[in-house]
């Protein structure tokens, strides 16, 4: 059974290893052996496998002189190692390298050797088996170069913990380490490069891209986090889509049909450059230009892309590099290359055919050198350039710096540089074996592994802690996902002026271990959009809003795509393509463009515009014509005028009259606390004071008019102090309204933005409305009682009692302040102040006018008519006008008596009433008594005056009814003049009160 076990395995490593003939691997015996995979070539060519006989291996096409660079870098670094006496010295490193050709098949074949005989180890076969050409283990891998390709490499050396370090294998699927147990790099994992392109979008302000992602392991997951983070910038993406060096011309030309219908101008392309090389093809064909393409560092300096015919599509090209690295000695390590010379390599052969387009005679090569691909990331692939025609023998002799080939490309050195430092790695994990000491090793109990027995676990196991520097003097060390940390170049195609080649020109770079917003560094000025632009170019869905503006959603449009919408009043956006406007501060609001927030204009009934201006003179007008009228009744205050409408109340009200007046300059000018808790209570008492000094006033008339004939105790009781003190219980009761109003709910200066958005309305907050509804209330009360009495008064003579003109001023005071209330409720602002002001000024000229200008004018242009005479005229005319007015009556109820009684009609009676008075009239009135005869002429009544007798005549002329009647009419008669003469006395008696 064991023979037979032997056997098998036996029997499966030839096979593998009978795949790869002499000059399909390049190997060295060694005591330690570290397998490598690279891609030699683009790729397989295509055969139909009919299965009528045994499968044969497919042949890889199209040489790939960056991949065999690779390859020498490889090499160097194992020779340089072996030479060191420092790092592994007595141990011989070797090699077993093979090609991939860019495909997964040719890679897991590659890689069923290297497990192949590590199982054959595994078995202990030696005892058994003659295994004279035996080969130790493959301790570990490095490679392979696709993401796509390491993927299935991983999973299968997972399953034996052989270790595999790839150098340029970015795919971030591969951090997984339950997936991926045993893989490591030596190249920056693919999330931070598709970070720095969403940054660098995000840097020059676009916002409307396409993408376009290699359709394998490594360009799925590095579009996948990139419209990650474009979602988080609000970056849109208008089309997104799948290539691959394997696609159909149909499907290249529908991925091309949407590029070209796109009006986005920036493409985001994750993918190699094999995968992307058809579709450059296809757009160049075409001749679309006015791209801007973003490059993953898998093709951003390839030269299947970058080449000078394609340069017109895709020159404005931005891409990311790895950081270049430095192997002294390299340079001519790669020159010493010869087919005789590399013995142990055997892919040298057909890399001199193929750089000197010849065939060696003992391995001619008649077949052309086709086009072909090649997959994964790597620093820019060449092609080999053959022809169609055979090719002619080479001597050997050929110059190899004579030729131009990528194979010679070593001025940045960039995935040369990760395999260098992969096999560095390995060797640092060695050293860490082969220098532990036992008791702090890393495996049980501090227990080391054997050098000259080590398995590959056992490496694995140092290289996840390993830690040395590198040449350049940079400390390496895997993270615990695999992965080292790299930074980043950003690079700009140019062409070269003096050869027409494309170049690679470093504009900035991306430090992954920056802080967020500090990652990102682009100069400008090296950039050539283009090839020869400087102006950035736009790829935006919309054009920009403007500040002032905001980005409004379009219904069924992506984010990206929107309109601009003015910001609303009292917003304001200060930058381009604000997603919303921001409000104004409460004092604030925006200008006429939006762009920014000014003061509010502050309103109030100022005393410089115009309509406060015009108020203010109307209020010093009112204070100017009362002060006026009190001085004229200060000089002329003994003549009879003044005296009879009672002086000292009269000084009284034009004071109050002044306080009226001087109250509605309260409400002018910006309101303060103090003006505010002033203006309403002045103006409040002020009218009170006014309004109780005419209530008075008029009350009193009409007492000593329709009283008896009056006593030295209703001299009294209506003298001054008595009118005093009802005006100040009057105006005391509004007084305390205005004090508990201002101890409960005092009035202040209030800023009021809601009335109007852009606009301050600076008033006062009254406090209580039903305070000042009290006040207001109070004072039209008092109104309305003074203008019962003025009503009642109104008949009283006019030069001595001005109740006709107190009814007047009434009556505007009611129209004055039955129209303020309704004008104050539904205005607003300045204008309440004002509505009040003018409701102030209307009712107080309204008093001042009614009440004193008639006086005034007798006073001053009619002098005559200001006489004692004259008052005592006025009087005793309207005593015997109450006197004829009360007989007339007496008389007409007699006379209906009279007929009810049956009496005769027809006669004419006559009736003489006479009345002497027992005192002398000490004021003559011959005057006044024809005037009087003159009035009564018209009404058929006969009035005549004689020195200290009064006799008043009445005659009717009426039917006789009877004797009777006649009789009982004389009675009442003398009846009549009895109360006429009472009448008389009464008026007579309050003459000495004036």
């Amino acid at each position: 059974m064991t023979s037979y076990s032997c056997y098998l395995i036996l029997l499966l490593f030839t096979w593998s290893t009978a795949a790869y003939g002499p000059n399909q691997r390049a190997q060295k015996k060694g005591d330690i052996i570290l397998g490598g995979l690279f891609p030699i070539h683009f790729g397989v060519a295509a055969k139909d496998q009919d299965l009528k006989s045994r499968p044969e291996s497919v042949e890889c096409i199209r040489y790939n002189f960056r991949g065999f660079r690779w390859l020498q870098a490889m090499i160097f670094a194992i020779e340089e190692i072996n030479s060191s006496p420092t790092l592994l010295p007595n141990m011989t490193l070797g090699y077993r390298i093979f090609d991939t050709c860019n495909t997964v098949s040719k890679a897991l074949e590659a890689t069923l050797s290297f497990v192949a005989q590590n199982k054959i180890d595994s078995l202990n076969l030696d005892e058994f088996c003659n295994c004279s050409e035996h080969i130790p283990s493959t301790i570990a891998v490095v490679g392979a170069t696709g993401s796509g390709i390491s993927t299935a490499v991983a999973n299968l050396l997972g399953l034996f913990y052989i270790p595999q370090v790839s150098y340029a294998s970015s795919s971030r699927l591969l951090s997984n380490k339950n997936q991926f147990k045993s893989f490591l790099r030596t190249i920056p994992n693919d999330e931070h490069q598709a970070t720095a392109m969403a940054d660098i979008i995000e840097y020059f302000r676009w916002n409307w891209v396409g993408t376009i992602a290699a359709d394998d392991d490594y360009g799925r997951p590095g579009i996948e986090k990139f419209r990650e983070e474009a979602e988080e910038r609000d970056i849109c993406i208008d089309f997104s889509e799948l290539i691959s060096q394997y696609s159909d011309e149909e499907e290249i030309q529908q991925v091309v049909e949407v590029i070209q219908n796109s009006t986005a101008r920036v493409i985001v392309v994750f993918s190699s450059g094999p995968d992307l090389e058809p579709l450059i093809k296809e757009i160049v064909r075409r001749n679309i230009t006015g791209k801007i393409w973003l490059a993953s560092e898998a093709w951003a300096s390839s030269s299947l892309i970058a080449m000078p015919e394609f340069f017109r599509v895709i020159g404005s090209t931005i891409g990311f590099a790895l950081k270049a690295g430095q192997i002294p000695g390299f340079r001519e390590f790669l020159q010493k290359v010869h087919p005789k010379k590399s013995i142990n390599n055997g892919f040298a052969k057909e890399f001199w055919e193929e750089t000197f387009n010849c065939y060696l005679p003992d391995g001619s090569k008649n077949s052309p050198a086709s086009t072909s691909f090649h997959k994964g990331h790597e620093e820019g692939l060449g092609a080999g350039n053959g022809t169609s025609a055979f090719r002619s023998p080479c001597t050997g002799d050929e110059n190899i710096t004579s030729v131009e080939t990528p194979y010679l490309d070593y001025t940045h050195l960039r995935i040369s540089y990760n395999v260098y430092l992969a096999v560095y790695s390995i060797a640092h994990a060695l050293q860490d074996i082969y220098t532990c000491t036992p008791g702090k090793g890393l495996f049980t109990n501090g227990s080391c592994a054997d050098i000259k027995k080590v398995e590959a676990w056992q490496v694995l196991k140092h290289l996840r802690h390993l830690n040395f520097t590198n040449n350049m003097g940079e400390q390496v060390d895997f993270d615990e996902f695999g992965d080292l940390v790299g930074n980043y170049s950003i690079i700009n195609w140019h062409l070269s002026p003096e050869d027409g080649s494309v170049v690679f020109e470093e504009v900035g770079h991306y430090n992954v271990y920056a802080k967020k917003g500090e990652r990102l560094f682009i100069n400008e000025n090296k950039i050539l959009w283009g090839g020869f632009s400087k102006e950035v170019p736009f790829s935006n869905c919309s054009r920009d809003c403007l500040p002032g503006t905001r980005k409004g959603i379009i219904e069924g449009e992506p984010t990206c795509c929107f309109e601009c919408v003015d910001c609303p009043d009292g917003e304001y956006s200060d930058e381009t393509d604000a997603s919303a406007c921001d409000k104004c501060p409460e004092d604030y609001w925006s200008n006429e463009n939006h762009t920014s927030c000014i003061p509010k204009q502050i309103e109030f009934l100022a005393w410089t515009e115009p309509f406060g201006i015009a108020l203010t003179l109307f209020a010093v007008l009112g204070i100017f014509l009362t002060s006026f009228v009190l001085g004229v009744f200060t000089k002329f205050r003994n003549t009879p005028i003044v005296k009879a409408t009672n002086r000292e109340l009269s000084y009284l009200l034009l004071f109050s009259l002044l306080c009226c007046f001087s109250s509605s300059l309260f409400f002018i000018g910006e309101p303060q606390n103090w003006t505010c808790r002033l203006r309403q209570p002045a103006f409040g008492i002020s009218f009170v004071l006014c309004i109780s000094c005419i209530l008075v006033k008029t009350n009193r008339v009409l007492l000593v008019f329709e009283a008896k004939i009056p006593t030295s105790l209703h001299r009294k009781w209506w003298g001054l102090n008595l009118q005093f003190l009802l005006v100040f219980l009057c105006t005391f009761v509004q007084i305390v309204i205005c004090v508990i109003w201002l101890y409960t709910a005092p009035p202040s200066s209030y800023r009021n933005h809601e009335l109007e958005d852009e606009i301050i309305f600076i008033t006062c907050h009254e406090g209580s409305l039903m305070a000042l509804g009290f006040l207001i209330g109070y004072t039209c009360l008092l109104a309305a009682i003074c203008f019962f009495f003025a009503f009642k008064s109104r008949k009283l003579p006019e030069n001595f009692n001005e109740a006709k003109f107190i009814t007047f001023s009434m009556l505007i005071f009611f129209i004055v302040w039955i129209s303020f209330i309704p004008a104050y409720a539904s205005t607003y602002g300045k204008f309440v102040s004002a509505v009040e002001v003018i409701a102030i000024l209307a009712a107080s000229f309204g008093l001042l006018a009614c009440i004193f200008f008639n006086k005034v004018y007798i006073i001053l242009f009619k002098p005559s008519r200001n006489t004692i005479e004259e008052v005592r005229c006025s009087t005793a005319a309207h005593a015997f006008k109450v006197a004829a007015r009360a007989t007339l009556r007496r008389s007409n109820v007699s006379r209906k008596r009279s007929n009810s009684l049956g009496g005769s009609t027809g006669s004419t009676p006559s009736s003489s009433i006479s009345s002497k008075s027992n005192h002398e009239d000490p004021f003559p009135l011959p005057a006044c008594a024809e005037r009087q005869r003159q009035q009564q002429r018209g009404c058929k009544q006969k009035v005549s005056f004689g020195s200290g007798t009064v006799t008043l005549s009445l005659s009717f002329e009426e039917p006789q009814k009877n004797a009777m009647a006649n009789r009982n009419a004389k009675r009442r008669n003398s009846l009549e003049a009895q109360n006429s003469d009472d009448s008389l006395m009464r008026h007579r008696a309050l003459l000495p009160l004036q």
